[in-house]
């Protein structure tokens, strides 16, 4: 939860006036993340103070993994209330593991036409292979979009780049993206 990019993306979204719910799970089982972001999405239909829709869910590696499974999971049950999944470093498969990516993939794969996923991806990230992802996004129903940063590894960093500029550009994509597409 206090990986910097998140930080700074929760403070650029709030300073374009999004709500935005930051939360952490300690443990690392998809299944236990699922059911964390589960027990958040539940605990905001029970807020009256605040209309909640447009719903964009989002994390970084593992947690754009349990946000996809959340927003597939949601799509089945007639919730119309996602809109998008925002994935920073998704995990296609661990480093020299490629074969893993189908596993990995399901829930992107199941999500409706409906939902829009946005992918921020290093060009170095040795957990996303560019030629897999692109396989993945063609079986995809739902509508995506891939912003390649140049030479960023799977924690979004890029060699000559400030850390703060490399922020800047992901948290200008995402905010422009989520005023694209229904917020």
């Amino acid at each position: 939860m206090n990986f910097r990019h998140l930080v700074s993306l929760a403070r650029a979204l709030a300073s374009s006036g999004f709500l935005c719910l930051r939360f952490t799970c300690k443990g690392l089982n998809l299944t236990y993340r699922v059911k964390a972001y589960s027990a958040v999405w539940d605990y905001l239909k029970t807020i009256q103070r605040f209309t909640v829709n447009h719903i964009f869910l989002g994390g970084r590696s593992m947690g754009c993994r349990a946000a996809a499974s959340l927003a597939r999971q949601l799509s089945d049950g007639s919730e119309d209330a996602v809109q998008g999944v925002i994935c920073l470093s998704f995990p296609m498969h661990p480093p020299g593991q490629m074969h893993t990516h189908r596993q990995r993939s399901e829930d992107l794969r199941m999500l409706p036409e409906g939902v829009r996923v946005l992918f921020v991806s290093g060009t170095k990230d040795n957990m996303c292979d560019r030629d897999l992802l692109n396989g993945v996004l063609q079986d995809m129903k739902a509508q995506t979009d891939v912003c390649w940063l140049q030479g960023g590894d799977h924690g979004l960093t890029v060699k000559g780049r400030s850390e703060d500029s490399v922020m800047d550009e992901i948290n200008l994509k995402v905010i422009s993206w989520i005023k694209e597409n229904g917020a």
